[in-house]
């Protein structure tokens, strides 16, 4: 695999990039149709076939064939279109060709970091291939021991993968692969200063990969302190959702959600993810749907890291069919069959309710997405259907004259 030197002075603009790949044209940028034409290693060709893996979504079709070839890439996707995929298929490749290297996986939520590892643990099963998943909330030392034995790829968040560098407990001097999974959320929540100081210890000669569902301004700086003319590969209208989401809005009081939220659910069949902006509310509205008799988990960043595993577990399992999460948590939610999600709360941006509705209709299903509006919503318009802001209208009193005298 061919890597390049990475220069942290050059600043690559990001709509000027080498190649650049949409979905409109990825027929025509030597992608494939399905995984068995692809020339895989015997073990990763078995694992997708055993995943159901046959066919790629756009993204995988665009991403895989360049990223095998050691290309830097910067992506842009929706939620849910399989980019784990993209980049896991061409990183497992790549350290079966080369034992020498390893590969970094970053991820901003230790539930996305959690889907990322198990993914890659199916698709290297069989194999003498060996990750290691380094998040908050669990034990460093058993981390550290991880290391100390010796691993082929780390799934990490930022801040615990910080912490084992300033400790002098992981050495990144073999990384030969980098990926950056949804950073324009690691950038929202302000880990840019903690990427550059793992970027740091990883070598300059490398391959990166850099995945983010929308491109802000500030991505300019990323793009071109980590990444060597990338193809860029861009699936879909960042602000828009997917087709195969019902979108509906009920306007209501703040004091009748409730009320709305447990009929919604009793019309309602199948997982259904509700979304709230807090975490007392997400606490508050779990207890409520307890005493009503729904089965019901509750997600997010003030639970112990054993509470949210149970959580994911009981939702992914189909115990429990209704699981009540805010934004942070909820952003790491990888489960395939959730058919409704209800924003109990709207959220504070567009881009975030693209990736709430985006939790249903994964793999090409329908899905649907409820949302309630109450009037304290004065952003519903631009959040809802992307509409513009309306100019701010100042008024200003006219001046006022002196008596005469």
């Amino acid at each position: 695999m061919r890597h390049r030197a990475h220069s942290n002075s050059k600043e690559t603009n990001i709509l000027n990039t080498n190649t650049q790949i949409t979905n409109d044209q990825i027929t025509d940028a030597g992608t494939f149709q399905a995984f068995k034409e692809l020339k895989l290693p015997h073990f990763l060709g078995s694992a997708l076939e055993r995943m159901q893996f046959l066919y790629p979504t756009p993204v995988q079709a665009a991403t895989i064939p360049v990223a095998l070839l050691g290309k830097d890439v910067l992506g842009t996707a929706q939620t849910g279109t399989g980019k784990t995929a993209a980049f896991g298929v061409p990183v497992l490749a790549a350290l079966h060709g080369n034992p020498k290297i390893q590969a970094l996986i970053l991820a901003p939520t230790r539930e996305l970091a959690a889907q990322i590892h198990g993914v890659l643990r199916q698709m290297s099963s069989g194999t003498k291939l060996h990750g290691t998943l380094v998040v908050g909330g669990e034990s460093f030392s058993r981390q550290a021991d991880a290391f100390y034995r010796g691993t082929d790829y780390i799934v990490a968040t930022p801040g615990r993968l910080n912490d084992h560098l300033q400790e002098r407990t992981v050495s990144l001097k073999d990384v030969g692969i980098l990926v950056l999974d949804e950073v324009d959320r690691m950038l929202d929540m302000g880990f840019l200063p903690q990427i550059q100081q793992v970027v740091k210890h990883v070598p300059a000669q490398r391959q990166t990969l850099l995945f983010s569902a929308t491109l802000p301004p500030e991505m300019k700086k990323v793009v071109g302190a980590f990444l060597t003319e990338p193809v860029r590969v861009e699936i879909g209208r960042m602000f828009e959702p997917l087709a195969q989401v019902k979108e509906e809005t009920i306007s209501t009081r703040r004091d009748g959600k409730a009320s709305l939220l447990l009929k919604a659910l009793g019309e309602r069949e199948g997982k259904v993810l509700v979304f709230v902006r807090t975490k007392s509310r997400a606490d508050s509205l779990a207890l409520l749907l307890a005493r009503e008799r729904f089965d019901a988990v509750c997600l997010h960043g003030g639970r112990s890291q054993g509470q949210r595993k149970q959580a994911l577990a009981r939702f992914r399992a189909g115990t429990h069919r209704i699981m009540v999460a805010t934004d942070l948590a909820g952003r790491g939610i990888d489960v395939t069959d959730i058919q409704h999600v209800i924003n109990f709360d709207l959220p504070g941006t567009r881009e975030d309710y693209i990736h709430r509705i985006g939790r249903t209709a994964r793999a090409g299903k329908n899905g649907s997405a409820l949302s309630f509006r109450s009037p304290e919503d004065t952003d519903a318009p631009q959040i809802l259907s992307g509409e513009k802001r309306p100019p701010r209208t100042v008024f200003r009193s006219q001046p006022r004259r002196g008596r005469r005298r």
